[in-house]
C-alpha cells in the first residue's frame, strides 16, 4: 500500500557493457530492478544496481536519498563494477581506431554535463581520432593545414619548428652583443658568438628533439610521436603527467606550440650574464665554450614543458663556476681544435 504512495523517482541507467543511459523512474529499487531488467534484457535473478560514479550498491534505504537523474549501472549475478574506472579500463584494452568506440565517446559527451567528464571525454577524443600513423602530405593532408608546402612529411616539419626555436636562442645571443661598450669586450664575445653558431650548425641545430625517426637517444618523443611533459625546473617529473602527439592531429600540432623548452638555468638572467662576465677581463679562448654551449642549446639544461607547468618565475640556478673557464693548456687545445672542426663543415 505505501509503495503506491511514494512518488517516482526519475534515473538515468546502463548496462554494463553499454554506453547509452535510459531514463527509467521508479518509487522502490525492486521496481528499479523490473524496468530496467525489462529494459536493458537482463536476467531479474541476481541482478542489482550500483552508482556508475563509484560502483556503490544501491539499497532501498540509499535508493530514496539519491537526487534525481543519478547515473546508475545495471549489473547481472556475475558482473561486477567498481565505478568509472573500469571505463577507462575498457577503454584503453580497446583498438583506439574502433569507429565504434569514437561514435560512443561522442554520445556521452553531448550527454554529460560534468565539467571534469567533459573535459576527460574531450581528450579521449582527440586522441582517439589521431591519425600518428600517417606521415606524409598526401596521406593526411588536414594535419598540414597551414603549414608551408614545402615540408612533405610531418617529421621534416617537427624538426624545423625544433630548429626554429633552437635558432631564437641564438638570436638573442647576437641580440645582447649591442648592449656591450667596451671594444675589447664586445670583440671577445662576437668570437664567442659565431663559436657558438658553429656548433650549433654543425648539429643541424639540434632539430633532432621533434623528429621521431631519428634515433631513440636523440629525440624527446617515442617513434610513435608522443611527448611527455617534464615537469617545472624545480621538479623530477610532471605529477600530472602531460602528455601529447602533435603527430596525430592539426589540433594536437597546434596544442604543442605552447609547450616550452624551458632554460633550468635561465638563458637571459642567468646564462648570458654569466658568459659576459667571463669575457670581461679574459679572452675567448679561455673561456669553456663547451660548457656554454651544453646550457644555451642542448637536453643537459633543456626541459620540454606543458604551459600549466611552466614556472615563469627567476629560477635562481647558477652556472657551475668551475666550468666557466677551461682548466689546462690541454682543454685549450682540444677547444680550438674542436673549433676547427666546425669549421671546415
Amino acid at each position: 500500500m505505501f509503495r503506491f504512495l511514494k512518488k517516482s523517482k526519475p534515473a538515468k541507467i546502463r548496462g554494463f557493457n553499454g554506453t547509452k543511459k535510459y531514463g527509467v523512474a521508479a518509487k522502490d529499487v525492486k521496481e528499479l530492478l523490473e524496468k530496467g531488467c525489462k529494459l536493458l534484457q537482463v536476467p531479474l535473478s541476481g541482478a542489482r544496481v550500483c552508482l556508475y560514479e563509484d560502483g556503490t550498491v544501491i539499497t532501498e534505504e540509499f535508493f530514496q536519498t539519491l537526487p534525481d537523474n543519478t547515473e546508475l549501472i545495471l549489473l547481472s549475478e556475475e558482473q561486477t563494477w567498481s565505478g568509472v574506472t573500469c571505463d577507462i579500463g575498457r577503454l584503453l584494452n580497446t583498438d583506439r581506431h574502433a569507429d565504434g568506440l569514437i561514435e560512443a565517446a561522442k554520445e556521452l559527451l553531448s550527454d554529460e554535463k560534468s565539467s571534469k567528464r567533459r573535459k576527460i571525454l574531450s581528450d579521449l577524443l582527440q586522441n582517439l581520432e589521431d591519425k600518428s600513423e600517417l606521415e606524409s602530405r598526401e596521406d593526411d593532408e588536414e594535419w598540414f593545414q597551414g603549414v608551408d608546402t614545402r615540408f612533405k612529411t610531418k617529421s621534416a616539419y617537427m624538426k624545423y619548428n625544433c630548429e626554429n626555436r633552437i635558432r631564437g636562442y641564438m638570436k638573442e645571443i647576437d641580440e645582447a652583443t649591442k648592449s656591450i661598450k667596451k671594444a675589447k669586450t664586445k670583440a671577445e664575445f662576437v668570437k664567442t658568438s659565431e663559436h657558438l653558431g658553429l656548433m650549433l650548425k654543425e648539429d643541424k641545430y639540434n632539430g633532432c628533439y621533434f623528429d621521431r625517426t631519428v634515433k631513440q637517444q636523440d629525440r624527446l618523443c617515442t617513434k610513435d610521436g608522443w611527448f611527455t611533459c617534464q615537469g617545472s625546473f624545480d621538479e623530477k617529473m610532471c605529477p600530472s603527467l602531460h602528455s601529447i602527439n602533435p603527430y596525430g592531429s592539426r589540433e594536437s600540432r597546434i596544442v604543442f606550440s605552447t609547450w616550452n623548452l624551458d632554460h633550468r638555468i635561465e638563458k637571459k638572467r642567468t646564462i648570458i650574464p654569466t658568459l659576459l662576465d667571463a669575457l670581461q677581463n679574459h679572452r675567448s679562448t679561455d673561456v669553456n665554450v663547451n660548457y656554454f654551449y651544453r646550457l644555451l642549446f642542448t637536453r643537459e639544461n633543456l626541459k620540454l614543458v606543458y604551459i600549466v607547468c611552466h614556472k615563469k618565475v627567476a629560477h635562481n640556478l647558477l652556472c657551475d663556476s668551475k666550468k666557466i673557464f677551461v682548466k689546462d693548456v690541454n682543454d685549450k687545445v682540444n677547444q680550438k681544435q674542436n673549433g676547427k672542426r666546425k669549421r671546415v663543415t
